[in-house]
């Protein structure tokens, strides 16, 4: 006997509930393959779910078409804050500024390795160190500004970089909260199929045919998966059975 294979995408949800709908005939609604509260449930069900699915499929999109220009900003903000910092300790080592200099962005005098910037915090944290410390350095006579790169080309990449992490952040909240909805009407969603399925077979399990009372329910959206080998033993039997009937009776 093959067994049902119940949906697990959400395409093939909405095809089985909308198959079913289709496939019934309402001229007698007394021989229904399945009670019309159960329909009527389903229709007010179906546009809920299309609703969720393609709200998740546009906060998904929106998300992607923000993660190339995030990695980008990200990219030149990296780039800009740690060109800055070399540019800062190569004017030291020059002598053009004071190794105490390095105290306005937070960083001991001695210390001239490049911090990690690795995470977005890092670069959320060093982008605006840099910016107040650089500012801060000027207004208190502590040298001429630092240039290739200025502040003010840092203070742009680094701008960029925050707002796009902003959105980034704001998108992927939009996408798991759209998503969770989903998962919420996909529960629903199997529950009505499962109920469905159930009393479609149900109701045509009076015809003794074994085919056609698959093929009813077929016709109803149920899908049917053939073990291995079971089609082909199925198509034997059937012949056997067409052979027979076709036999003369002996007198």
């Amino acid at each position: 006997m093959p067994y049902r294979r119940l949906p697990n995408t959400d395409a093939a949800r909405i095809r089985a509930l909308e198959t079913a709908l289709n496939a019934e005939d309402l001229s007698d609604i007394h021989h229904l393959p399945f009670p019309l509260a159960l329909r009527q449930k389903i229709e007010f069900f179906l546009p809920k779910f299309k609703t969720a699915i393609t709200n998740s499929q546009c906060a998904r999109d929106k998300q992607n078409t923000n993660s190339r220009k995030y990695a980008e900003y990200t990219r030149k903000a990296k780039l800009y804050i740690s060109h800055f910092l070399q540019v800062l300790n190569f004017t030291i080592i020059r002598g053009e500024l004071k190794p105490a200099a390095r105290t306005y962005y937070g960083i001991a005098e001695d210390d001239t390795r490049l911090p990690s910037l690795v995470s977005d915090q890092d670069l959320l944290d060093w982008g605006a160190r840099i910016i107040s410390g650089e500012t801060e350095r000027i207004r208190n006579g502590g040298g001429n500004p630092i240039y290739s790169p200025s502040i003010a080309l840092v203070k742009v990449n680094y701008e960029n970089f925050k707002q796009a992490y902003t959105s980034q952040k704001q998108f992927q909240h939009n996408s798991a909260r759209c998503s969770a909805e989903v998962a919420q009407f996909r529960t629903e969603a199997d529950e009505y199929i499962l109920t469905l399925w159930n009393d479609i077979e149900a109701f045509f399990s009076s015809i003794a045919d074994e085919e056609e009372r698959r093929q009813k329910c077929e016709h109803y959206g149920l899908v049917y998966v053939f073990r291995q080998g079971e089609r082909e033993k199925l198509k034997r039997k059937q012949e056997a059975e067409r052979i027979t009937l076709e036999l003369p009776f002996n007198e």
